[in-house]
């Protein structure tokens, strides 16, 4: 049996920058789906998902950073912000929305879709088995990519998010430092900086309320044991 089609929806207005991904994700067996605005983006998540979205981030209507908050209540699916801002507070902005990743504008194609399957290939393989790691109380579920916390409720991270409490819990109790959290979960594909590491964690404790992840200053991050 051949695998499913992996598909992109692309939002973005410039019709130009459109045609060039098209062709270029066509090219490489991708089905490729093209949104003009946030709106309508949002729309077509909310009747047929896809594998990745590729949203830019000066959009008509609601910005890509708006769209980014809507898509995350109703789906985790990858999100790689595309922005001609090259500041560090647009950056981590998006990334506090929910997107997984962000590439600044101008960019290689081959660039953005490495990225893209590095982004499916941590959200479509679970981490290989003890697929049910549990950290004081919490329960991380491998295959279901769910978290259970002490009074039982289940969180579902972003598949970046999820790859980067998985990393943590694996190495339950040692200090993890930034560096070594980089290459684990975003992987030699990535081109960002430490400061990406950061805005995950945060975004990890503001939704699983009360997860052991310390800060070790100097070095990076700990999950409690």
């Amino acid at each position: 049996m051949s695998a499913p089609t992996r598909s992109v929806l692309l939002v973005e207005d410039d019709d130009a920058i459109a045609d060039m991904l098209r062709e270029f994700f066509e090219r490489d067996g991708y089905r490729f789906l093209h949104a003009l605005t946030g709106e309508e983006a949002v729309e077509r998540l909310r009747i047929r998902p896809v594998s990745a979205v590729l949203l830019d981030l000066n959009l008509p209507g609601i910005d890509g950073v708006e769209t980014c908050r809507l898509i995350r209540q109703f789906t985790a699916i990858p999100v790689i912000m595309l922005t001609a801002r090259d500041t560090e507070v647009d950056k981590v902005l998006g990334l506090e929305m929910g997107a997984d990743d962000y590439v600044t504008k101008p960019f290689s194609p081959r660039e953005l879709m490495a990225r893209v399957k590095a982004v499916l290939r941590r959200s479509e393989e679970p981490p290989a088995k003890p697929r049910l790691l549990e950290i004081d109380g919490y329960e991380i579920d491998g295959g279901k990519r769910t978290v259970k916390t002490r009074s039982g409720d289940v969180v579902e991270p972003t598949a970046k998010e999820f790859d980067l409490l998985w990393f943590l819990a694996e190495n339950a109790g040692l200090a993890m430092s930034r560096g070594q959290i980089l290459e684990a979960v975003w992987g030699y594909e990535y081109f960002g900086e430490t400061r990406t590491v950061d805005v995950h964690i945060r975004q990890l404790r503001k939704k699983i309320d009360g997860v052991p992840i310390e800060t070790v200053w100097g070095v990076g991050y700990r999950l409690g044991d």
